[in-house]
């Protein structure tokens, strides 16, 4: 007989992980008890050595399929204090130095739970258990205990209470639980906001849908807006609403076999439809798809589509299918598909309350459908895709927000506070970092509140007081400002990390990597350490050092930052370079100051200077006529991949680029024979062609001249499967070790991550000595 004390960490509380324990132990015929407690998870046995043994074992190799466990420490000894039985304890509080867990979709035994009549759930939309629902949007605090979630003041029916008490349930303390009778409850309202008697409010909604109206839905992380994506007058309806007359939507379908009717996907696409993280997927159209869902994505050959991961959004499902008995529906190809965006209009953060959406919806929804449990930290929607062999992340938010990273350094907690567009802050705590759901850009005054909101939601919840700020260089950021404010506030260290630093840092440090890096750094803008406007890097990385060892060959920017709207202006300039001019007012006479681009060009008024790739992508865009302007960031680079992707592949332009030098990639001469090409489709396979040999070149180049092996591409351009893709592969070829962004996006996501690493690494170096110290 032996006394065991175990202790396990990870993503481990609110997976079920203690009723996980408690079944175990009863199977061995152990003795003791498990708590949660701000650590993770405390247990105490006694028992049979073997016995006690295969439970540690088994901690791991049979834990819950929500948990992620990193780690199983355990003291043994021979004194035993004759504990009797097995229970759940109390939790225990304390320094919390455990995670927070992701919102999970419903799960399979739920579902059947949910359609089956004779069940006391029968289309409850609030269902769950120890393997699904809500967790991270719902909870106040750690430990993860119903007093600490927005599920506080729902006192359970008896019911209820017995299955939470009882360890042979799926529901043994499952925090959320609830019924139709103690649970939250649905509501209905009208576009002016006045409740609508109704016994069904999701038959209702329905009803609407199916009409051909745009409705209000109150989801996990925020509400959404529904319509049916096959009514094309209900689509642009929605569109001039949110006024986003081009950018996709995500469409959410069934199951897998009905989103094959909308795109073409392989095995891995379905499995990562399928995960518990229910991200939107980006796959390519099929033929369908084009057809049947006018508007969704205009010009792209790729479509956003997820499946349902709430019980009320398969309930809505069930009613549009006209509530078809049992489960086998589930399974059934379907053509119904629902436009299921962000309630987020002009770019403000997602909408997750009935005080928000009144403010900002109407107009936008003829009706809410709304509940009353409570959103406590709004989320919205994951965004993944394949890229090569692996998912990547372009947006990363509910199902994996704020799931751990781990790092290759440790030190003082630090907060890192992002950059400009697609904002995240990330808070470390020993060598955990946490990065924050997607905040979004900062020009909103809402994105600005929600960045204030998230980084005293990450300190409280994780218990952390951060040591040392960093930030990006620009002084004009509000992220920028709001570091410098917090920091000055305690007396707290700050550190200033340069934008495309940090996107090579965050690569990096996601592979644990700590050796030299040779960065490849292509993206829209950033501030340069030289106070000019960077976006198409060759960096040389080593720790806290960042050398810029070349860069694409300048670009002017006609009319400053107006030209990364306005891509007919980029290749105006491109023209202007070569000697084209005069062309500028009759390939663009619908463009006001078309005519008198060339004389700005000449006298260089308000022209400034750019090595961004972005604007490169934008420059054969507005040549090849592919877009003059923008409805969104990074659609002249979408619509060139769609292009070259229906096209398929050719061979480069051959003299197509020039490696100069000054280590400069110059690409003029593509572009020279863009301006003259009149097939778009066969110009932009074209493009990708010749610029990934470009740049396989030129890092070729790079690492042959500084003997260093790795090579991490960050940037939102790494966006783009063609270029990644090829870029990878012919350098995987020559020998180099390529990474790439996976636990986070490539794009500005990251930047907090790769803050925080670099500030770290500068806090863990010794301090420069004082004037006249320590010199030989």
């Amino acid at each position: 007989m032996i006394h065991a004390q175990i202790r396990v960490s990870g993503q481990v509380q609110g997976v079920g992980f203690r009723p996980f324990v408690y079944r175990l132990a009863n199977e061995l015929g152990l003795n003791g008890w498990v708590r949660n407690d701000s650590e993770g998870v405390e247990i105490t046995v006694e028992g049979k050595q073997p016995q006690v043994m295969q439970l540690i074992e088994r901690l791991q190799s049979d834990s819950p399929a929500l948990a992620r466990v990193e780690k199983v420490t355990h003291d043994l000894s021979g004194k035993t204090t004759g504990l009797l039985g097995f229970c759940i304890t109390e939790s225990k509080h304390g320094k919390v130095l455990t995670g927070i867990t992701p919102d999970m979709a419903i799960c399979p035994e739920c579902l059947s739970e949910m359609f089956d009549p004779s069940n006391r759930r029968y289309r409850h939309p609030f269902i769950n258990c120890v393997h699904c629902g809500p967790r991270y949007t719902i909870t106040a605090r750690l430990p993860y205990d119903r007093v600490n979630t927005s599920m506080a003041g729902f006192k359970q029916c008896q019911a209820c209470q017995l299955e939470f008490d009882t360890p042979s349930t799926r529901r043994f303390h499952a925090q959320p639980n609830a019924c139709p009778k103690c649970g939250p409850r649905l509501k209905m309202l009208d576009a002016d906001w006045k409740t609508v008697a109704s016994d069904d409010p999701v038959a209702s909604t329905a009803v609407l849908i199916k009409a051909g109206r745009v409705v209000a839905v109150k989801g996990v992380g925020g509400f959404h807006l529904v319509c049916d994506a096959r009514n094309a007058a209900a689509v642009a309806r929605l569109r001039g609403g949110k006024q986003r007359e081009e950018k996709p939507f995500a469409v959410m379908v069934l199951n897998t076999l009905s989103a094959r009717h909308y795109a073409q996907f392989r095995e891995q696409d379905a499995a990562l439809l399928e995960t518990g993280e229910r991200p939107i997927v980006l796959l390519r159209q099929s033929n369908a798809c084009a057809t049947e869902l006018q508007g969704i994505a205009p010009g792209l050959s790729g479509i956003g589509l997820m499946l349902p991961y709430t019980p009320l959004q398969y309930l809505l499902f069930h009613e549009l299918l006209g509530q078809p008995e049992g489960t086998d529906w589930l399974r059934q190809k379907t053509t119904l598909a629902l436009v299921m965006t962000s309630a987020n209009p002009g770019g403000e953060p997602l909408v997750k309350d009935d005080t928000e959406a009144r403010a900002s919806l109407s107009g936008l929804a003829d009706a809410f459908l709304t509940h009353d449990r409570d959103i406590l930290h709004r989320c919205d929607d994951s965004v993944m895709k394949w890229q090569g062999k692996a998912p990547t992340f372009v947006r990363r938010a509910r199902g994996y927000t704020p799931r751990r990273i781990k790092l290759p350094y440790t030190g003082p907690s630090v907060l890192a506070c992002g950059g400009w567009l697609k904002n995240t802050v990330c808070l470390t705590r020993g060598d955990d970092a946490y990065v924050s759901q997607h905040i979004g850009d900062l020009d909103h005054a809402g994105s600005r509140a929600m960045l204030d909101e998230t980084v005293e939601y990450l300190c409280d919840i994780l218990d952390v007081l951060p040591q040392a700020v960093a930030h990006d260089l620009h002084p004009d950021f509000y992220s920028t400002q709001f570091a410098q404010a917090y920091a000055a506030q305690r007396n707290l260290p700050l550190f200033a990390v340069q934008h495309h630093h940090a996107h090579i840092a965050a690569v990096a440090a996601e592979h644990r990597v700590t050796e030299p890096v040779i960065g490849l750094a292509l993206d829209g803008v950033g501030l340069g350490a030289d106070g000019g406007a960077w976006g198409g890097e060759l960096l040389q990385v080593t720790g806290t050092q960042c050398e810029r060892i070349g860069h694409l060959a300048p670009l002017t920017l006609p009319g400053g930052d107006r030209a990364a709207r306005e891509p007919w202006r980029m290749a105006a300039a491109a023209l202007f370079e070569m000697g084209r001019a005069e062309e500028i007012a009759r390939r663009f006479p619908g463009q006001a100051g078309s005519a008198l681009m060339a004389d700005m060009l000449q006298r260089k008024l308000n022209c400034v200077e750019t090595s961004s790739m972005g604007r490169w992508f934008d420059a054969a865009a507005g040549l090849l006529g592919v877009k003059e302007m923008l409805d969104y960031e990074g659609q002249a680079a979408m619509l060139l991949e769609g292009l070259a992707e229906r096209h398929g592949k050719v061979a480069p332009l051959a003299q197509g680029y020039i490696h100069t030098a000054q280590s400069e990639l110059d690409l003029r001469p593509l572009l020279a024979h863009l301006a003259d090409c009149k097939d778009a489709g066969y110009g932009a396979a074209l493009f990708h062609a010749t610029l990934a040999e470009g740049l396989c070149g030129w890092v070729q180049l790079a690492a042959g001249r500084t003997g260093i092996k790795h090579v991490a591409l960050g940037g939102g351009c790494f966006h783009n499967n063609i270029l990644t893709q090829s870029l990878t592969d012919s350098l995987t070829m020559s020998g180099l070790v390529v990474l790439t962004a996976q636990q986070l996006p490539p794009n500005d996501g990251a930047i907090a991550f790769g803050q925080a690493s670099v500030a770290l690494q500068l806090i863990a170096q010794p301090p420069l000595p004082l004037a006249g110290e320590g010199s030989n």
